[in-house]
């Protein structure tokens, strides 16, 4: 009956060393893939591509904010001129 119990022993060790290090490679596997994870997903947010796309953006908004003031003031000489011609002009007679 010793042996028995001695060959159940051994048997259960192996398999316990085969279970921890199955164990082991899964953690290892699942931090791998959340390292990269994170890693990809911070090269997307803070990495070189996204602050020169920001920035361009900053400066493209600033360019459309000068433009928009710039075609303010010339609509406003435009209005101007058109209503100066519109006085100007004889009314139509009705028949």
């Amino acid at each position: 009956m010793s042996e028995i119990l001695k060959e159940y022993d051994d048997s259960q060790k192996k398999s316990k060393k085969a279970y921890s290090f199955l164990v082991f490679l899964k953690y290892l596997g699942v931090s791998f893939c959340v390292v990269m994870l994170g890693m990809y997903v911070g090269n997307i947010m803070f990495g070189k591509r996204s602050l020169d796309v920001m920035l361009g953006l900053q400066h493209q908004k600033e360019r459309l904010k000068n433009d928009v003031e710039y075609l303010k003031k010339q609509n406003a000489r435009l209005l101007k001129e058109y209503f100066e011609l519109k006085e100007l002009e004889p009314e139509p007679t009705k028949k």
